[in-house]
């Protein structure tokens, strides 16, 4: 009987989880009604968009490059509340904090998958 390893192929339910909480980043702000800071409203749609654009590049064809981008993007969104401010209570702050931790642990399982073993 042959092992099979579930944990260690590639499956695009992983690109799409990254599209879904790319979405889920960018429209955050309208979703919790908190549009006051524009530079975060700005940096919520700017840093959803990326993670969107580098989830389906990863749904075309796997490359290193776009997960590691998706890890930066991850990690930026959930410290971006810190950086900009909006850190204070606001329901913002957790949806960004909880989204950038899954997108960036999400991208770190999928460089995981990938790694090279002859190394």
């Amino acid at each position: 009987m042959s092992e099979r390893n579930d944990f260690s192929t590639h499956r695009t339910w992983e690109d799409w989880l990254g599209i879904a909480l790319g979405l889920v980043i960018a429209c955050a702000p309208w979703v919790v009604d908190d549009i006051r800071n524009g530079t975060a409203v700005a940096n919520a749609t700017v840093a959803g968009i990326a993670v969107v654009f580098l989830s389906e590049l990863d749904l075309v064809q796997f490359r290193r490059w776009p997960q590691i981008g998706l890890l930066c993007c991850g990690i930026w969104v959930a410290m971006s509340s810190i950086v900009f401010g909006y850190s204070g209570g606001s329901a913002l702050r957790v949806w960004h904090l909880v989204a950038g931790l899954a997108v960036a642990l999400l991208a770190a399982f999928e460089l995981w998958q990938h790694r090279d073993p002859a190394k």
